[in-house]
């Protein structure tokens, strides 16, 4: 096997415009700067430290590897190829066993190691080196090499290694001096690492709850200090979730065993799962445990969390019979601009707790003042919704549509209904908290296949088609993508002829984004659908983009039928609607028809579709049944 150190030519370098000693200079001074630099890591500083060697050296590679003294090996944590320009990258860096090796026992007791001629002692060193490291130099021809060690405390963490891959190199004084430094530079980067890391965990420690591991109450009031000072938009609330734990076991803490702090690492451990995106924890006090919400900070992510949280806690499974802990959850919302303290927040939440503990085992509560009444009213309200779509209070009710000038039902509308107790409450009362929230999509999608469900089962008409059923789109539903697999999944569920189905929509909804709602509405229309325009001549439709619409019906809403037939101006109004119906090739239907003098004017302008009490309130499916199987005799009297 040839030497690895066969000697060529020495490598003559050019000395360029400034000296040797001025280049070296100006090195380390840019190093100083670099490596002290607060913003500077580790990995930055010893690729730093790699380029610049090799640039003042003019080598072609530097690298930099830790000694690990128990596993008697050097690992590399660097390596830089000046003639690429190129870092390698950190999974094919290597690690060499040196168990034994003299290479080790002579970089303890130098500045510098080198070798560029076998005659020298070094080189005799590096021949008797364990095989890995002669392995090392072989494999990458490295000609001569210029090690300097990096101590610090006296201990050897490791060496810069400046080697030559094209062929022999004679290192001279101030180059040997120039790497020792490097050794130097190298040595500041590993005490400024540990210095950082002794600097962070002493962080840590202060604003770290020791037995949990969570981050503690100061830390908690600067997230919450940070969070109030940033903007936020008048629909999103800063929210604090405050968890009070009322571990006391009794017989079992006398016993010494579990102890509160055991207790709370387990509650500290089942809750770490809502950490994460958007939602901050710590524990502010022994027994309790806070949630931060830095994103999405809407009413309804407050009410989800706190009823995640009660879950988790509720359903654990504790092995000792003495302990069965409960909890309280306090929620404190503060608007842009309401509370400016962190403290005042949290004292909120601890606050709220201790009213939500009055209650059940697993309870929670709003911080309520004035200020809040109407908040607080609206989550409140949002959890009942949600409690009574879970227990399946949530009824269809449908109103009746009648064609007057041929005497039949053609259609009937679906109208969402909660049963609550004894009363029946319309949507009117609490559609608006239902849209705000992320109920509004599997209510709507419920309540889609609940209407076409029941459709089916609508008796038929000797004398005509069978009805057709309209169903309400909100806003949020047409935005979300999903509408078109929701109605054709419930089109395939039920069974029901897709024309006999009609979409309703307003015009705010559509006009929103025209381009949109256009693809939507096409991709509806392919299913076989009809598409309605609800409450017509209340919204901002515009002319120029209705006539690019495919509507099938236009609704004509009940403020303009209200003044008929004396009010001249709803008359124009109606007359208007059924004249563009008529352009676009839609039917009309008029809402809110309370009286026969109403029914009359509309027949007598050519509205013959008309939907209101004088022909049936919305009323339960079976009734609708027994309805529609019958001939309709509208009131004779206003």
């Amino acid at each position: 096997m040839p030497s690895l150190f066969e000697m060529s030519a020495p490598i003559r370098v050019s000395e360029g415009e400034q000296s040797t000693s001025e280049r070296f200079t100006r090195t380390l001074v840019a190093l100083t700067r670099a490596i002290w630099h607060p913003d500077c890591t580790f990995e930055t500083a010893i690729a730093s430290i790699c380029e610049a060697a090799a640039r003042a050296l003019r080598i072609e590679r530097v690298s930099i590897w830790r000694y690990e003294v128990d596993k008697l090996q050097l690992r590399c944590l660097h390596a830089y190829h000046a003639g690429t320009g190129e870092h390698q990258p950190q999974e094919s860096l290597e690690i060499l066993s040196l168990d034994g090796d003299d290479y080790i026992a002579a970089l303890k007791d130098v500045r510098t190691f080198n070798a560029d001629d076998p005659r020298d002692d070094a080189d005799t060193t590096v021949s008797n080196s364990h095989r890995a490291l002669r392995d090392y130099l072989q494999r990458h021809r490295i000609h001569a090499l210029l090690d300097a060690p990096a101590f610090v405390g006296g201990e050897l963490q490791g060496v810069i290694c400046h080697e030559s891959v094209l062929g022999a190199r004679i290192w001279s004084r101030e180059e040997t001096t120039f790497a020792a430094s490097m050794g130097d530079y190298v040595a500041m980067a590993f005490e400024i690492a540990r210095r950082r890391r002794a600097e962070a965990e002493i962080e840590h420690l202060r604003l770290h709850d020791a037995t949990t591991g969570l981050p503690n109450r100061d830390y908690m009031i600067e997230l919450i200090r940070q969070r109030l000072a940033v903007p936020i938009r008048k629909d999103e609330v800063t929210s604090i979730v405050h968890v009070e734990v009322n571990a006391t076991g009794g017989a079992a803490w006398s016993a010494g065993f579990p102890t509160e702090d055991e207790v709370m690492g387990r509650i500290a451990a089942r809750l770490r799962s809502f950490a994460g995106y958007g939602v901050e924890i710590a524990r502010t006090r022994a027994t309790a445990i806070s949630l931060l919400i830095t994103a999405n900070p809407l009413k309804g992510t407050v009410i989800r969390l706190a009823e995640g949280v009660l879950a988790a806690l509720s359903t654990m499974d504790w092995t000792d019979v003495e302990v069965d802990p409960s909890a309280a959850i306090g929620i404190a919302l503060a608007q842009q601009g309401e509370i400016h303290d962190a403290r005042v927040l949290l004292q909120q939440g601890q606050e709220a707790a201790k009213q939500a503990s009055e209650g059940d085992r697993f309870a929670f509560a709003i911080y309520d003042h004035e200020h809040h009444a109407s908040l607080v009213e609206a989550m409140r309200q949002e959890r009942a919704l949600r409690d009574a779509f879970a227990r399946g209070q949530f009824e269809v009710h449908y109103q009746p549509e009648f064609d007057a000038a041929s005497g039949r039902w053609v259609a009937a509308e679906s109208l969402l209904r909660w049963r609550k107790g004894d009363r029946l409450v319309v949507a009117a009362e609490f559609i608006a908290v239902v849209e705000a929230s992320d109920l509004m999509l599997p209510v709507g999608r419920w309540v889609l296949r609940q209407a076409c469900q029941d459709a089916v089962g609508w008796p038929l008409r000797p004398d005509g088609p069978a009805l057709g059923v309209r169903v309400n789109v909100s806003a949020r539903q047409f935005d979300e993508p999903g509408l078109v697999e929701d109605v054709n999944a419930a089109l395939e569920a039920s069974g029901l002829d897709p024309a006999r189905l009609c979409l309703e929509l307003t015009e705010t909804t559509l006009m929103r984004d025209i381009d949109h709602a256009l693809e939507i509405l096409a991709h509806l229309r392919a299913l076989g659908v009809q598409l309605a325009i609800d409450d017509f001549g209340t919204g901002y439709a515009s002319l120029v983009y209705l006539k690019r619409l495919p509507i099938d019906v236009l609704k004509i809403d009940r403020s303009f039928v209200q003044g008929l037939p004396d009010a001249t101006t709803d008359v124009a109004i109606v007359q208007a609607i059924a004249s563009l119906a008529q352009a676009f090739g839609a039917h009309v239907v008029a809402e809110g028809v309370e009286f026969r003098s109403q029914q009359d004017a509309l027949l007598a302008i050519g509205v013959h579709r008309m939907q209101g009490w004088l022909y049936g309130k919305a009323m339960e499916n079976d009734d609708l049944c027994r309805v529609v199987g019958t001939s309709f005799h509208p009131h004779a009297v206003d």
